[in-house]
């Protein structure tokens, strides 16, 4: 209890609706107890475009969007929304902006409504709805005995991988931000979902800022670009046409 918070949470306020969603990475170094995760990364991701990350487990690809939300501060240089330092931000204004979709989803002992509605005290039926159908849910909320009203189980224990990863993408799209981040969320999920993952995706990135974190090419193929990240570099940029042009 008595931990100092070392993030702190006040800051210029920010409307999430007026985010258009530009990414600025200056000189970004982040190191996990001196164990060098990102060096000196300087990268520019535009509002609105869909941007990939490929590379090996623990090539830092997934520290880039902690270092984004704030779960970590860089030791050196700066990452800017909209043309403002993020940690000059409210941090809870911030974390609005962003939708999250992580490998391992976090599902609580309520309804499939609740879990899709979870955190949005003003969220209307018709739209939890919408966003089942756009994350390609309804398939099997229809086949539940009590459909959104069906109580899922402790962590979503009742549902399979795959329906939980649909439900967190349904959460994401419901929660409508201007950044959507997908961390590796369809690495242990089959291709039949995988493909439904992805058809979601080619409707919901429209016109808004979409990076997706893969080891999968197949998950990533249709970015407008991916970057290569090799212990902590971006070795490579391009479409998936240009980088499998080049040697590696």
């Amino acid at each position: 209890l008595n931990t100092p918070i070392n993030i702190p949470y006040e800051g210029k306020h920010l409307d999430p609706k007026n985010v258009k969603g530009s990414l600025l990475f200056e000189n970004v170094s982040f190191a996990y107890d001196k164990i060098n995760a990102l060096n000196k990364i300087n990268l520019m991701i535009p509002a609105g475009k869909t941007i990939a990350f490929v590379g090996t487990t623990g090539s830092g690809k997934s520290t880039l969007v902690k270092l984004l939300l704030r779960f970590y501060s860089p030791q050196s240089g700066r990452i800017l929304l909209d043309n403002l330092p993020v940690e000059e931000l409210n941090l809870q204004d911030l974390r609005r902006s962003i939708g999250y979709v992580a490998q391992d989803t976090f599902l609580t002992d309520g309804t499939i409504a609740d879990n899709i509605a979870y955190g949005l005290t003003d969220a209307k039926e018709e739209d939890i709805l919408k966003a089942a159908q756009t994350a390609e849910a309804m398939e099997f909320i229809n086949k539940l005995p009590l459909g959104f009203a069906t109580r899922i189980g402790e962590r979503g224990q009742k549902l399979s991988g795959g329906q939980r990863q649909r439900l967190a993408l349904a959460r994401a799209i419901l929660k409508n931000p201007a950044i959507l981040i997908l961390d590796e969320a369809t690495s242990a999920v089959d291709n039949e979902t995988e493909d439904a993952i992805r058809r979601s995706l080619d409707i919901v990135s429209k016109n808004r800022t979409t990076i997706i974190i893969a080891h999968r090419l197949s998950t990533v193929r249709r970015a407008e670009c991916i970057h290569v990240v090799e212990a902590g570099n971006i070795t490579g940029s391009g479409t998936q046409e240009e980088l499998l042009h080049r040697n590696g």
